[in-house]
């Protein structure tokens, strides 16, 4: 398997520092268009979809491998590895912010940095802790999307991008995705329960949040910052679950700074 091809991985610029950049569920690499050019010119910088999603090789899919966010986390370390990629900065959206947690927490060496945007271990709330949504609403909504993807889409759509503009946008790409895929992806990420991975975290971390997200409330941001040892945490003053769209001068100037400090392993 042509790794390139199977994740229609995108290289652009010279430097060397290297950002692999990993899109959210339902999306595809163009939904980077607003920050991912800004880091062109002082390193590579590199992207690529998840299997299923935009340009990737559907025939690549996998039910087994990728019944859970192990198995993108797989391909991410692939990724790297295939395109000689190192001292990574892994930035990654959503469900891709775990998927990160993941290939750092197996490979250290290959990431440098972690920029996790709208981060969230556990969506459904447990002793302790509120992830948001109650088991059963998660399962309702699963139960809907496997009935009519477009209907599940438009109703969560607000949530994912606060912005009507880029709701449609959002909607079609979700709509684009084999609805078997579509299912299954997110049935691993809405039902994942990756908390005790933070706490693996070695790798220094920023976090972006938006300060109104109910997909990843202020709750869930706190745990994530406390779960990940020596982890920076910035709250946008800004609404939904994408800040990388709706908020893209303060998703750049967020990482820049985390970027331009020194990284020091906790």
């Amino acid at each position: 398997m042509d790794v390139k091809l199977r994740n229609n991985v995108t290289v652009l610029g010279e430097g060397a520092q290297t950002l692999l950049f990993a899109h959210g569920y339902g999306c595809d690499q163009s939904m980077w268009r607003l920050v991912a050019p800004h880091f062109v010119d002082e390193a590579k910088v590199a992207l690529f979809d998840h299997v299923g999603a935009g340009g990737s090789d559907i025939g690549a899919y996998d039910p087994h491998k990728y019944s859970g966010l192990t198995g993108y986390a797989a391909d991410v370390i692939e990724i790297c590895e295939t395109q000689g990629l190192s001292d990574v900065v892994f930035v990654g959206h959503s469900v891709s912010a775990m998927i990160g947690v993941l290939a750092a927490g197996q490979r250290p060496d290959l990431f440098s940095r972690l920029v996790l945007i709208g981060a969230s271990p556990r969506f459904a709330n447990d002793e302790g802790y509120f992830g948001g949504f109650d088991e059963r609403d998660l399962e309702d909504l699963l139960d809907l999307l496997a009935k009519n993807q477009l209907d599940w889409s438009g109703a969560i759509a607000p949530a994912v991008v606060a912005d009507a503009g880029f709701q449609d946008e959002w909607r079609s790409s979700v709509c684009r995705i084999d609805p078997v895929i579509a299912h299954e992806f997110a049935r691993a990420t809405f039902l994942s329960d990756h908390r005790a991975d933070c706490l693996q975290v070695s790798t220094p971390t920023l976090l972006i949040e938006c300060s109104e997200d109910t997909l990843a409330p202020p709750e869930v941001g706190a745990f994530v910052h406390a779960a990940i040892s020596g982890s920076r945490r910035v709250v946008l003053d800004a609404a939904g679950h994408s800040p990388h769209l709706t908020a893209p001068t303060a998703v750049i100037e967020a990482m820049r700074a985390f970027l331009g400090a020194p990284a020091t392993a906790h």
